[in-house]
């Protein structure tokens, strides 16, 4: 028995050719019941679609069509694969047991699949266990790194698709779907694999699809997805890749919701309450084991999970520190001042007052608040745009930023006194000048002693939470401060990544809240910018003076290129402000050691040695001296030649 299942795309497509045919079509654009047109000659966007599928005797043929990013059909894909897998309902193969994906089939390459010269390919495979009561997937990929169509030439980049039809060849009644491709990639970049394990494959669908019922529970993606993101748990693959979750844990911090995200394309996405198991709870939770009850009572199967571990209360041990971290952090605040005091002419010193606010910005005395306060760290410098103080002494001007802490361990620090309800210390001298360095700023960070969401005195044993971060900007003339610019970066994709509640860097510092309190108004619209790490992440570098790529130009790039997270200008860039290297002069680039600024920022991902050679020929220089390099800063031509966008960084324009 034939039964056959046709999408919204073969039926247009269909319509098109009888259309033609209506019109006196004498055939040579398309056969009946084919697409007509020209092929695609190049491919940008690579579109694939399951058109129609066909059983007999409960084996299918698939029908995939492609397309470009004009809706022209691709001819000659030779990188085309398909895996095939059913789904087993929830309690059907026990009680309390979650829902599963089994890979029933598996075709790749030309041997396996009809190339119609039309744009459509079909795929007859002969599944393992076919079951047609059941949910039926096809997940279909193409192209890639090095990919071409069958002229060898026309490149075709990467797609991989998932579509489920029920077992009939239908619309799909049933599906898992817990978490989007979309939720991955607010962290992973949208192009590039998912892990090191793989070369190749790049959506969560792909991986749900394969890591199925069929390999080892270890290798089973609600339990392996969840050891890879998992500090607690750490282990090799087969090629020598390491996962220890270290990474994945500073961003997610153990939020579940960070990646189980409501969704309503999702009809599953809050399954992760519903559903407990053992399979999935010890893919976290380590120390247990549940035949032999150890670290939980005995059990032999998931039957009375639910009992105990209802929907409500598995959501509510799961975040609730999270919402009350978050709950915490929105009740202080701060506002900051810095004024240059100019006693007289030879007075270079400034005044420096915070403010401790409410949820409503309403301003507290500081002084009902000074034992609850764990740490309120303040770090100043002088030239937001080309900071002048190095973290260490500069080699260059001998100035070194100025830090001081106004309240430690609940306690006011020396030279630090409470005017106004105001925490206030005078910073005996600043290296004031002309231009940038009329304005200094101070970054100022806020650690607050809590016992879930309510402050209280500090002390041993009492947790900390890290605090809304301040930034104020003060000058010497008294005239309106210079800024740095913040209209590069879209601190939006940093919360995508890092959500609300990162302490970034806590323990060596207060730890930072990077949140709106650091915005201001950039063409009518109100930003927030990491101008306030410049303060530490200076031109001079860092604690390492230049050998750990510190300076904020390179940070950032280098620290997400070593994490191999961060792949694609656009998912941290909402711009590129070219214009910010007229203002920058050399950048330390390893101990005492110093590069052109351009070729600075563009090695952090480049490499040093792999740009070298053309950089220096087109007047950047690498790894010189501080004045040879500083001297140069605004001789570089790079910008001559390269008009990088986020789109394409890459982009040349003569």
């Amino acid at each position: 028995m034939m039964k056959t299942q046709y999408t919204k795309i073969a039926m247009l497509i269909a319509a098109a050719s009888m259309t033609l045919a209506g019109c006196g079509s004498d055939g040579n654009d398309g056969e009946n019941g084919k697409p007509g047109g020209e092929p695609a000659e190049a491919i940008n966007v690579l579109n694939l679609d399951v058109t129609k599928v066909t059983y007999q005797d409960g084996i299918p043929t698939i029908e995939v069509f492609a397309t470009n990013e004009e809706d022209k059909p691709v001819i000659g894909l030779v990188d085309l694969g398909i895996v095939v897998a059913q789904l087993t309902p929830a309690h059907a193969s026990g009680p309390g047991n979650a829902a599963y994906w089994t890979r029933t089939a598996r075709a790749s390459g030309s041997d396996n699949y009809t190339d119609h010269k039309d744009g459509s390919y079909t795929f007859t495979v002969e599944p393992d266990g076919f079951n047609a009561e059941l949910t039926q997937r096809y997940n279909v990929y193409a192209g890639g790194k090095d990919s071409t169509l069958a002229d060898g030439k026309t490149s075709v980049p990467r797609r991989e698709i998932v579509e489920d039809f029920d077992g009939q060849g239908y619309d799909a009644k049933y599906t898992k779907n817990i978490v989007s491709h979309e939720t991955c990639t607010a962290c992973h970049t949208e192009s590039e694999p998912l892990t090191r394990r793989h070369s190749s494959y790049y959506t969560q669908e792909t991986c749900a699809t394969c890591h199925s019922s069929s390999l080892s529970t270890e290798s089973q993606w609600n339990h392996l997805i969840h050891n890879i993101h998992n500090p607690n748990k750490t282990f090799t693959d087969k090629y020598g890749n390491e996962y220890n979750g270290t990474h994945a844990q500073s961003l997610i911090q153990d939020n579940c919701q960070a990646c189980h995200v409501e969704d309503e394309n999702l009809t599953e996405w809050q399954n992760w309450t519903q559903m407990p198991t053992m399979e999935t709870c010890t893919s976290c939770h380590t120390g247990i084991d549940f035949a032999a009850g150890k670290g939980h009572s005995q059990q032999q199967d998931n039957s009375n999970c639910i009992a105990c571990h209802n929907a409500s209360w598995t959501e509510e041990i799961h975040t609730q520190k999270f919402v009350d971290a978050k709950d915490f952090i929105d009740q202080y605040g701060m506002s900051a001042t810095l004024v240059a005091n100019k006693a007289d002419d030879n007075d270079m010193s400034a005044t420096l007052s915070v403010t401790i606010q409410d949820a409503n910005g309403q301003a507290l005395d500081v002084t009902n608040l000074v034992s609850k306060l764990q740490r309120v760290e303040t770090i100043t410098n002088v030239g937001p745009n080309f900071p002048i103080m190095g973290y260490n002494p500069s080699p260059v001007t001998g100035y070194k930023k100025v830090t001081k802490d106004l309240v430690k361990s609940g306690e006011l620090q020396a030279d630090v006194t409470i005017v106004d309800g105001k925490l206030t210390y005078v910073i005996d001298s600043l290296p004031f000048g002309a231009g940038d360095t009329d304005t200094a700023f101070s970054f100022i960070g806020l650690e607050m002693c809590n016992e879930g969401g309510e402050a209280v005195d500090c002390g041993e044993g009492i947790a900390t939470s890290s605090m809304k971060a301040e930034l104020t900007h003060g000058t010497y003339s008294g005239a309106e401060p210079s800024f740095r610019h913040i209209d590069s970066v879209n601190f939006d994709t940093c919360q995508g990544c890092h959500g609300e509640t990162f302490e970034l860097h806590k323990g060596y510092h207060a730890g930072f809240i990077m949140t709106e309190q650091l915005g201001r108004e950039v063409d009518g619209v109100m930003t927030v910018g990491i101008d306030g790490c410049a303060s530490c992440h200076t031109p001079d570098g860092t604690y390492a003076s230049g050998g750990n790529q510190g300076a904020i130009e390179m940070k950032l790039h280098s620290v997400h290129g070593e994490q191999a997270i961060i792949q694609d200008c656009a998912q941290c860039h909402n711009d590129f402000n070219l214009d910010a290297f007229k203002v920058k002069g050399a950048l330390a680039t390893a101990a005492g050691q110093y590069t052109t600024p351009i070729t600075a920022t563009c090695a952090s991902c480049h490499g040093f040695d792999e740009i070298k050679a053309h950089a220096e020929s087109q007047g950047g220089l690498v790894n010189t001296g501080y004045q040879e390099a500083n001297d140069a800063a605004q001789l570089e031509f790079c910008l001559g030649c390269h008009k990088p966008t986020i789109e394409n960084h890459t982009a040349i324009q003569f």
